[in-house]
């Protein structure tokens, strides 16, 4: 049996939907105002259909407008910024989530730089960027601002600690240093060139592994009691042939050393779709002139 704590991301991303579902009725009810967001998918990607129907029921169950933009793959960059030029100037939009990647035809940067701030539910453009560096309210990016719910629900407080953030990508990694900051941490980003990785993992308290190579962490490196956020996910193969979803972070050797850890599947994920509803609902607030 492990010793650490599960982090149920299932039951959190559920309460944080019920949460969603609960503003969205009270926007409602005293401003006459449904959310709307709008996802565009360009291509026939199979892990993109999956996550876009994902989002639009996510969005669906929690009383808000879905709107679903899906486009061949040959679209042209021209057609797609035609497309974004419409949906930030729709009133009944108020968030914009374009699925990546995108084709090489089209400029993924030129495409995220296209869509208003107010609605750039991913928390990608610049602008955003530069307000979560620094530390002017926005929006996060939805994977981080996931990961930390989860590390406050075991320690509401993390002042001091010291956190590494393996990776160091927009999407996960820079942000969610960001967050760890804001939270006071003493935050380390470590990557492909950090000398010893396994050293700089075992000083942390908190560890956010988002680095796509499964079972790359190892018990080992993980520092008794610590929090674990394993954002992570592939495919790997079992003992028994079969493929099973796995994390960046070897889970059993880990679970017997950490505090508290995320499971793969079940962790991470459903509060990715969970938080961009939430940034959904900020972004009517906002455009509606209650949330400023």
């Amino acid at each position: 049996m492990p010793n650490a704590a599960i982090i149920d991301g299932k039951a959190i991303a559920a309460a944080l939907r019920r949460e969603v579902a609960a503003g969205v009725e009270k926007l409602k009810a005293k401003r006459g105002l449904t959310p709307g967001l709008a996802v565009v998918l360009v291509g026939e990607d199979p892990a993109s259909q999956v996550y876009v129907r994902t989002k639009a029921q996510a969005t669906r169950e929690a009383g808000m407008l879905s709107f679903e933009h899906r486009l061949p793959a040959s679209t042209g960059e021209a057609d797609l910024l035609a497309l974004i030029g419409k949906l930030n100037a729709s009133p009944e939009v108020h968030g914009i989530l374009v699925q990546l990647p995108l084709p090489s035809q089209i400029d993924a940067t030129r495409v995220i730089e296209a869509i208003d701030p107010a609605k750039d539910v991913d928390g990608f453009h610049p602008i955003n960027v530069g307000r979560l560096a620094t530390g002017v309210k926005g929006i996060a990016p939805c994977t981080p601002a996931g990961c930390l719910i989860l590390a406050k629900s075991v320690r509401p407080n993390l002042e001091g600690l010291e956190a590494v953030v393996i990776g160091r990508s927009n999407i996960v990694g820079k942000p969610m240093a960001q967050l760890l900051l804001a939270e006071n941490c003493t935050v380390t980003i470590a990557h492909s060139k950090t000398r010893d990785l396994p050293e700089t993992v075992r000083r942390a308290d908190v560890v956010v592994a988002a680095v796509g190579r499964a079972g790359m962490v190892k018990g080992s490196w993980i520092k008794p009691g610590a929090i674990v956020i394993d954002v992570g996910i592939q495919r790997a193969a079992g003992l028994d042939g079969k493929s099973r979803l796995v994390g960046d972070v070897a889970f059993a050797e880990a679970a017997e050393v950490a505090g508290a850890i995320t499971p793969v599947p079940g962790g991470v994920g459903p509060m990715t779709v969970a938080c961009l509803i939430r940034n959904t609902l900020s972004a009517a607030e906002f455009a509606d002139g209650c949330g400023a």
